[in-house]
Order: structure tokens, then sequence, then C-alpha cells
């Protein structure tokens, strides 16, 4: 894992001053502490912080072919790049290193863009051809890796993190509005677009060709539920089928120089993972997970069951409510976008234990639900869909109650179930059917838009729903892929595997590895016959099938329980303090001096909190994108250069491949 940069010049040929890339490196040394290199000609810039973790003492990049006329920068990891480079071998490439980065540059040389379809990993790289004068940038299919762009003065400025390219002289911060609406909605911006104006990302299974003054952006890979893609075939073959790739997806993904451990929920996922290295490995294994003060959210017990169980070194980190506001400023300095769920700041502790345990690499069961239809989501389009058949039907809204037990011995939950989930029911013909709930109740917390934010939105044209971009053939799906479909492609890539994943584990230099995530075993659950997936209400039917034989029965039987963590009550204490931070973020000054939300409507939600008052989930949401809409625009509008660490010295670049002009070399210490 590494942190990449660069710089092309559109049309003229200036070389960027260096210092400017020692700045923008240095924002990301968190991604890669262990080297760090710098390519410059009259064209282009490359700069690499390097994670060593594959061929430690030779994969230092930036990294070229055999006549330095292809030069690649890179994040990620290719996991079957022990199986390509025999191929590329037998057709006359030669090879310098034991790292998979240079098997990219050789199967560039071979295929062009086509060399992604070879890939299996995660990943974002550049690659600038020296004779073509192209520049070639690619993000993995499920968006696992970051890589984001802007396009200033003739210039196309890149890098890992945003950050990086708000270092770059010239480039000044401005919030979208319309992108803080989408997150008010799907939790999240949908891609390509980012929090700040005229900042994008590369979506999720594409890529970016630069040639001249010409940018193209394709498609190379993209999720399909289309059905009759496969066979049929008995239950035990579909589940065998699974059973392998899953094996061979985590022991691809254990490749590393390094020792790699497991993140442990207790959950069935990351339970799965683990117990496969366990049986069909002979990696020893550490593992690590959360434990939360608050019972409510707690799931330690299964934690401790799972560790005894497969008898790992187990390590936990103990979280308050106190820890989750201190460390929330933290957080969004490395999401660098709003958020309205605290998860991702245990998730950041979580990878501070990991990287004091001298690891660098966890495995982690991200994936199962999305795409063997883990969520509840599901369930409640599912419930929803047949109770439209007979809409006056009284008995159907009680299923609800399977779902929400912990709701159903409260005072009139029935008539809350139905009333809630009833909204919209006749409409199954929507695209976003399955969605729309989730969608309308966040939407609610826009209520705290400022009028500023309310009438920018007012005059745009278009809601931001109508801004999903279906597939080819999308009507023709069975529901339950079309709800996956969406999970997929919008929460997953742009919230869990970025705010979630990337962002807070990459802040202490941490790689997570995602066997679910494969994209051999996605492409197979998404073949599978729907109710392989969600058979009645039991979610992740084939994969209980499976981890049965390896897990406890308490764990591969459990409901599905989603990883959460405290909001209201870690901002607001019990005594109605709060951080300091907050009162000065959420003052009328401040809030009127950002634009984003409405002054007296803040305080009034501080107010009710401070006095106890109970809250539903709308105002935590609410509260959480408040917060870090105010922290987006403190720390990245305001006071940027403030908090921005220093750049990297001279001395610490391990290699500047430039031919004009050298720069002492150094081994960074660690």
């Amino acid at each position: 894992m590494c942190g990449i940069i660069g710089v092309f010049n559109q049309a003229d040929e200036k070389r960027v001053d260096k210092d400017i890339l020692l700045q923008m490196l240095g924002l990301i040394r968190h991604r890669g502490p262990d080297g760090f290199g710098i390519y410059q000609d009259e064209r282009v810039s490359l700069g690499s912080t390097r994670l060593s973790i594959i061929d430690i003492s030779g994969g230092d990049q930036p990294i070229s072919n055999e006549d330095g006329s292809v030069w690649i920068v890179f994040n990620g990891e290719i996991f079957n790049y022990i199986e390509l480079r025999p191929s590329l071998e037998a057709k006359g490439h030669r090879f310098t290193t034991n790292s998979d980065t240079e098997v990219i540059v050789h199967l560039f040389e071979e295929y062009g863009a086509g060399c992604l379809k070879y890939l299996n990993g995660q990943f974002a790289f550049a690659i600038w051809d020296t004779q073509r004068q192209s520049l070639f940038l690619a993000r993995d299919r499920l968006g696992i890796r970051p890589l984001f762009y802007t396009e200033k003065n003739g210039q196309l400025i890149f890098g890992s993190e945003i950050k990086t390219i708000l270092a770059y002289p010239g480039v000044q911060p401005e919030i979208d509005l319309h992108s803080l609406d989408q997150i008010f909605t799907y939790w999240s911006t949908l891609s390509p677009r980012t929090i700040f104006r005229d900042i994008f990302e590369i979506p999720p299974g594409h890529y970016l060709m630069m040639r001249g003054g010409e940018k193209n952006i394709q498609s190379y890979w993209s999720l399909d539920f289309s059905p009759g893609k496969t066979s049929p075939r008995s239950v035990q073959e579909y589940q065998d089928e699974l059973e392998a790739l899953l094996i061979d997806a985590t022991r691809i993904r254990l490749r590393a120089d390094v020792p790699v451990g497991a993140y442990l929920s207790g959950g069935l996922d990351s339970s799965t993972t683990t117990a496969i290295i366990r049986n069909f490995t002979d990696t020893p294994l550490d593992t690590f997970s959360i434990s939360f003060s608050d019972p409510e959210f707690d799931e330690s017990p299964f934690q401790r069951q799972m560790a005894e169980f497969l008898g790992t070194q187990h390590q936990v980190v103990y979280i308050t409510h106190e820890d989750i506001g201190d460390l929330f400023p933290h957080v969004i300095w490395h999401t660098e976008i709003p958020i309205l769920r605290t998860a991702p700041a245990p998730l950041y502790r979580l990878s501070e234990l990991v990287r004091d345990n001298h690891y660098k690499v966890v495995v982690t069961g991200e994936g199962a639900d999305e795409f063997l239809a883990g969520y509840d989501i599901y369930k409640e389009a599912m419930i929803r869909r047949f109770w439209a058949r007979r809409p006056q039907s009284s008995l159907r809204p009680m299923l609800f109650n399977r779902l929400y037990p912990e709701i159903s011995h409260m005072p009139n939950s029935q008539a809350y179930l139905a009333s809630f989930f009833g909204a919209g029911l006749l409409d199954t013909q929507a695209r976003d059917y399955s969605h729309q709930i989730r969608w309308r109740a966040t939407s609610r917390a826009k209520r705290f838009f400022s009028s500023r934010v309310s009438d920018h939105l007012n005059r745009v044209d278009g809601a931001a729903a109508d801004e999903i971009i279906y597939p080819p053939g999308f009507d023709d799906w069975d529901a339950l892929s079309q709800a996956q479909y969406l999970e997929s492609t919008i929460f997953l890539p742009q919230y869990l595997l970025s705010s979630q994943g990337d962002r807070v584990a990459m802040a202490h230099s941490v790689e997570g590895r995602f066997p679910f995530l494969d994209y051999r075993v996605v492409e197979f659950c998404a073949a599978l016959p729907p109710a392989l997936r969600l058979n009645g209400l039991v979610e992740k039917y084939l994969l209980r099938r499976i981890a049965r034989k390896w897990l406890p029965d308490e764990i591969w039987q459990r409901r599905k329980r989603p990883y959460r963590a405290p909001i209201h009550r870690s901002f607001v204490r019990a005594d109605g303090s709060t951080p300091d931070y907050i009162e000065d973020l959420l003052s009328p000054a401040s809030l009127k001096a950002a634009g984003l939300f409405n002054p007296e409507a803040v305080q009034q939600l501080l107010m009710k909190l401070k006095s106890g008052k109970r809250v539903g989930e709308t105002d935590d949401m609410a509260l959480a994108g408040i917060i870090s809409g105010q922290l987006v625009w403190r720390l990245f509008v305001v006071d940027f250069q403030r908090h921005a660490p220093p750049p990297i010295r001279y001395e610490e670049l391990r290699r500047d491949c430039s031919p004009q002009s050298v720069v002492a070399g150094g081994q960074h210490a660690v």
C-alpha cells in the first residue's frame, strides 16, 4: 500500500517545482511512511509514499520498464502477481524486482488499458508512457482504493487523497452544495463527485487516459446481476464452488513479506475469513476488535468466543463515548467528507492498535453483506413488496416485528412500523424502491440546511436521485439484485470502503484486505439464484451453509447485527457538556460564516440534546452531518495550511528518477 500524487501538463512543457511535490507527499505520508520517491520530466511529475509490504528491499517506487520508457506509481496490492509474472517473462519482459508493482508495468506494455482485466487486486495507479506521451490512471473494480483529480490552468492534478490536490498552488477549495445534498440523501456523494467543487474521483471500475489535451474516462468493469449467466446446478454444487473461491481469495490475500492480522467482529463474515486462515494456512494469527463501553453497541463476548475457538492472539481496543467525540476531528481530516455516522471513529482507533502491535496488514469481512444480501434493507424491501400485494392486510406488516424485535415490545410499535414502512408502499415499479425508505428518512435531516443552501438546491434542475446511473438491463433484474446493485455501487464504495475503510485504516498505515471483494467472488455471488443469497428472511443463506462446519453454532446462526457506534452521546455528554471544538464549530458565528446550516435550528437541536430529551435516528444523523460538515469547512476551506503536516524533506527521498537533476538519497527511518 502507498499513496500517490502527480501532475500532468496537458499542453505546455513545464517542470513542476519539486517543493510542491514534496508538500503534496507530506500530506499523505501516513499512507506510506517507509519510503518516498519522485519521477519528473517536462510533461509529468509522479510521486509515491510507500508502505512496504511486498518486496520490501526492492519495491521502491516509482518503477519503470527495462528501458525507462514507462513509469508507474501504485497504491494497493495485486494478489495474483505471482501467477501473472511467468507469462510476461515468456513474452520477453525482464524484471528487476520481485514486486507486484512491476508486473503492472509490463502488463501495460503488453496490453495497454486491457491490462486491467488481468488484475485481481485493490489498486489505484498512474502510468506515464514517455513514448506515447500519455498518462493512464486506473482504479480497482469495486473502489477499494481512492484516486482523485482536478484540472487547473492546463494541468491535471491527482492524488490518493484530496488534500494533496488542495496543496497545489491555485486550487481553492469550495464546498459543493449539490454534493452536500447528496450526502444528506445517500450518506455519500455519487461518483464521480466529491464534497469539493471541481474535484472528482476516478469511479470504481474506470480508467482515465490523458494524451495531449484529450481526456477519456472509460468503464472497464461493472457489476452485473443479469439472469442466466450460469447454468443451473444443485445447492451443494453452488456451495462447493463458493467455498473454494473464498478459500483461494483469502489465501492470496495473505501474500506479504510482513505479518498479516485479522479484524474479528464476532459476526459471521469476519469469523468466516478468520476461520479460513486458521483452517487452510499455517499463518500465525493475531486478531483485533473493538469493545464499546456502551452495551448497546458492544459485541465483545462473541469476539472473545471466536478468538478462543480459533486460538488466536487477540487484542481489543476499548471505546467510550468520550473517545468518539475526541477522535472525530481527526477522522474527518482523513475522510475529507461530511459523514452521517460516527462508526469510522472506533475503526480509526482500531487501526492505531494494529499499528502499535507492529502490523501493517489485516484481513476483514467487508463485502459479504452487499453481495450475499446480509443487510436488513433487503428484507425490508422483500416484506414491503409482499405487503404491497395486499396493502389492506393488517398481518403482513407484522413481519417487520421479525426484523426489529427490539422495537416490537415498545408502545404503539406496530402502528409506527406500519406507518414508517408503508410510505410509498405501492410504488413497486420504482427503480430505487428498496432504498426509498432509507433515503427519505435521511433527507429529513436537510431541514437543518441554511436558506442559502436550500435556495441554491431549489434552483438546481432535477432531484439528487435523478443522478443515479442505472446499467442496461437493470429493469429485467429481480428485485433483490436491484437492491444489491444500489447498495454495492453507492453505499459500499462511497462510504463503507472509504470513510469507514481505506481512510481510517491508512491514517495509521494499515492496509485492509477483503476476500469477499475478490472480483471472482463478487461475480459468482451476482450470478447466484436470489434464494441462495436471501432465503425467506435468512440472510447470507449459502455462506451460513459453508460457515457452519467452521464456526460455533452461536456464531454462524447469529442474526445480522450491523456495526454501529453511538452518535449524540459522543458529542453531548450526560451532564450536558460537549467537547470544546463543538461549542466553537456550532456557535452561531461559525455556522453563519460557513453558510451550510441554519444557526437557529442547530441551536435548538443542541438545546434538546443537552436537556436530555430523547432523539431519534434522524436527529442523530443530522448531528453527525452538521458537525462533520463544519469540520470539513474549517479544516479544508478555512484553515487548511495550518492543519497541513510539513512536507517531505529532500533527504528522505529514496529515489529521484529525473534525468536532469539528482537529489541526495537517504533511508527514511520509520
